[in-house]
């Protein structure tokens, strides 16, 4: 089991960037697919993006792509998902999770590890 972290989240306008970070307390996400998931007031939690463990694939949302970048650090203590050209529904609590060894699944049942979340607000 991992502990994970998110940070980064914020209030900011549309068009802006952020970057959000999700890290594992006292370990690193080394063998960990790491997925990205975001929930809006009132909504289902959905699939953002994900990454592989072996960090060689990469996946996103259709309402994502070309727009948020999922990647590891070099240590890879950390996973980032940097959000550019952000829009107002993107506005959403962020969630980040891990599955040892698994697949960079874009369905949130094979996470096993999941981080308390990191809200975004984007002002229109």
């Amino acid at each position: 089991q991992v502990q994970l972290v998110e940070s980064g989240g914020g209030l900011v306008q549309a068009g802006d960037s952020l970057r959000l970070s999700c890290e594992a307390s006292g370990r690193t996400l080394t063998s960990y697919a790491v997925g990205w998931f975001r929930q809006a007031a009132g909504k289902a939690r959905e699939f953002v993006a994900s990454t592989s463990w072996s960090g060689a694939h990469t996946s996103y949302a259709d309402s994502v792509k070309g727009r948020f970048t999922v990647s590891r650090d070099n240590g890879e203590t950390t996973v980032s998902l940097q959000m550019n050209n952000l829009k107002a529904e993107d506005t959403a609590v962020y969630y980040c999770a891990a599955d040892l060894m698994g697949p960079d699944s874009r369905q949130p049942t094979p996470y096993t590890d999941w981080g308390q979340g990191t809200q975004v607000t984007v002002s229109s």
